[in-house]
């Protein structure tokens, strides 16, 4: 029961992310890396007070895959927190959900995985709902919700990329990966930071402090802890499941506190997008045989 409760929690946390971003007047780059340096330091913290030891030393003898790791981290925070600022949440979080369906369409090339009939039936069904959300915005006047969309896709591409990167690493402390990550990503967007935009300005920095350190701790540090905490408790169909709660609670946001419109294209889109990814992910023939067992 505690693990479904840290999970859940996490999945609520981050469908909050858009709600925070959206009250942030900095660059996409700026917002993604003062929130993976302050995850990164509040997580160290949380390991200092736990009295635990990061297994740094391990997760080094994967170099190439940290690098490569990392850089998508990177990536996939600075488009989707760009996205948010050309779409609504709804919109870039239904296009952000179409990264789990690249992990399927890649898996047989680099994890070596075979595709099941009902996993080439989820990718054509996530292809139509994406081409539905992306009509809505043609119909629109104006195409920054198409632009926003299709940025939030390369944002789902880059999670593709982190997801495939820690796959290919062995089973080891995930959160361990995590804090790592968060560090190495904070380093290469401050290069970023300096080498794109010359650096910082100050007095904008100061308006958005409480809103960047919430995105920090909250979303990035809590987040990350409770969502690692609960997955050590919870079985993979559990994990799977809890997973939507995520994309549910920005979509609810995005209506109930927002006030951001949908149109019924969009809701089709979205509603063929998420079942996809969820059946793509989720066994009912194990379901059965579990039951089975049960009663």
């Amino acid at each position: 029961m505690k693990g479904s409760i840290q999970f859940i929690s996490s999945m609520i946390i981050f469908g909050t992310i858009g709600l925070i971003i959206k009250q942030i007047q900095l660059s996409s780059i700026e917002i993604a890396m003062f929130s993976s340096f302050i995850g990164c330091t509040f997580l160290i913290l949380v390991y200092v007070l736990c009295h635990k030891k990061l297994n740094v030393a391990f997760l080094l003898g994967y170099k190439r895959l940290m690098i490569i790791s990392s850089v998508a981290l990177a990536g996939n925070w600075v488009f989707l927190f760009k996205s948010y600022q050309y779409t609504t949440i709804s919109n870039a979080t239904l296009g952000y959900y179409f990264g789990p369906i690249i992990v399927l369409v890649l898996s047989p090339f680099i994890l070596k995985e075979a595709l099941s009939r009902k996993s080439v039936l989820c990718i054509i069904a996530s292809l139509i709902g994406l081409i539905l959300i992306l009509s809505s915005g043609f119909l629109q006047p104006g195409l920054e919700d198409v632009l926003g969309i299709l940025i939030s896709m390369l944002a789902g591409s880059c999670y593709a990329c982190l997801m495939l990167a820690n796959k290919m690493m062995p089973q080891g402390n995930r959160l361990d990966l995590t804090v790592l990550q968060l560090g190495m990503t904070s380093l290469i967007l401050l290069c970023f930071v300096f080498i794109v935009e010359g650096g910082f300005e100050i007095h904008t920095q100061i308006s958005a402090l409480p809103y960047v350190i919430l995105l920090g701790v909250m979303n990035t540090g809590i987040g990350f802890w409770l969502f690692f905490s609960g997955m050590e408790k919870l079985k993979g169909q559990s994990i799977a499941l809890l997973s939507y709660i995520d994309p549910l609670v920005a979509i609810f946001i995005s209506g109930l506190v927002l006030r951001e419109q949908f149109t019924i294209l969009q809701i089709i889109g979205g509603v063929l997008l998420i079942a996809s990814t969820f059946l793509s992910e989720f066994s009912f023939k194990r379901l059965r045989i579990r039951r089975k067992h049960e009663f």
